[in-house]
């Protein structure tokens, strides 16, 4: 694995993971006043994916045009990322906090470390040190204590459903994309992938029809969008996919966590919503067990070695 550094650790993947995370935790406080001055999640969804399309496509055709050429058989995978990473995530989990609680919704969400990590081991057949799975429990137990989510036991079949579905999309995004940038340049499969969610959110959101001028708390509404769009999308979504070139899946799933951390920090800061003692200290347990992953995951599992064949 490139990028590792002398204690085993791919040091690089973690930078870019942990950036990833921090930028992808800024979309919701850009997201919700845009969303509170009378914009519609997919609204927002549509504009803040064909802005990052456009920018993506014109900065990887100057600078890196051989970063688009794809095979014929390419174009499934590269597909699949556009339509799970790109659109079905984000805009499940929008339709899941709708109808549920936002803390709940997060945490179903963010359930998909587990499915990365099952996959993984029974699809890939990769054992996995204890340690991860223990790092896995710890860190949605610091994610539960974040959202809060015993505040309120009114569930909807179609929140949870939701929230389930976005997990799978996260899930698959990982997944893919450390499959795509294994194989290509991770700005061509970025700039194509972002393009499908475009063409397909234009289809039923276009962009171009989106309130631009509104006035928000946090600015104008196209200034908003255009942060969400840049630094919370392009940024985001390429140090997380180049991040995947360094580090294994399992890992940069569990530090994915970290996103509802900054969130909610941001949250506090900027919106001026509460941030209680046990929030904080859920925190610290989120990234004591997101550590723990990241530390056992430079490790391999003991395996038990087979009889080789003789010639």
């Amino acid at each position: 694995m490139s990028g590792v550094d002398a204690a085993g650790i791919p040091a690089r993947g973690t930078a870019l993971a942990l950036l990833s995370s921090v930028t992808f935790g800024a979309s919701g406080v850009l997201a919700k006043p845009v969303m509170e001055a009378g914009v519609t999640p997919t609204q927002v969804t549509s504009a803040r994916i064909g802005i990052a399309a456009a920018v993506l496509l014109v900065v990887v055709a100057l600078l890196r045009p051989r970063a688009l050429r794809f095979a014929r058989g390419d174009w499934g995978l590269l597909v699949g990322y556009g339509l799970f990473g790109v659109i079905g995530a984000p805009l499940l989990f929008f339709i899941s906090a709708a109808r549920i609680p936002v803390g709940i919704a997060m945490l179903l969400e963010f359930t998909a470390p587990i499915l990365v990590a099952l996959w993984v081991r029974f699809v890939r057949g990769t054992r996995l040190p204890r340690a991860v799975w223990w790092g896995i429990a710890v860190a949605l137990l610091g994610l539960a204590m974040v959202g809060e989510v015993w505040q309120s036991v009114r569930l909807d079949t179609v929140g949870v459903l939701a929230g389930l579905g976005s997990a799978v999309c996260t899930a698959a995004y990982y997944l893919l994309g450390e499959r795509a940038a294994g194989k290509h340049d991770p700005l061509g499969v970025l700039a194509v992938g972002m393009v499908v969610g475009a063409v397909v959110l234009a289809v039923v959101s276009p962009p171009w029809l989106v309130p631009m001028g509104t006035p928000t708390d946090l600015g104008p509404t196209w200034a908003l969008l255009l942060g969400l769009a840049l630094v919370a999308t392009v940024v985001a979504y390429l140090a997380g996919i180049v991040s995947l070139k360094h580090l294994p899946s399992s890992a940069a799933s569990v530090i994915g966590l970290l996103e509802p951390v900054v969130a909610t920090v941001l949250a506090w800061w900027l919106l001026n919503e509460a941030l209680s003692g046990l929030q904080v200290a859920g925190a610290a347990v989120l990234l004591a067990g997101a550590a723990a992953v990241q530390v056992a995951s430079g490790r391999k599992a003991p395996v038990t070695p087979e009889p080789v064949p003789r010639p």
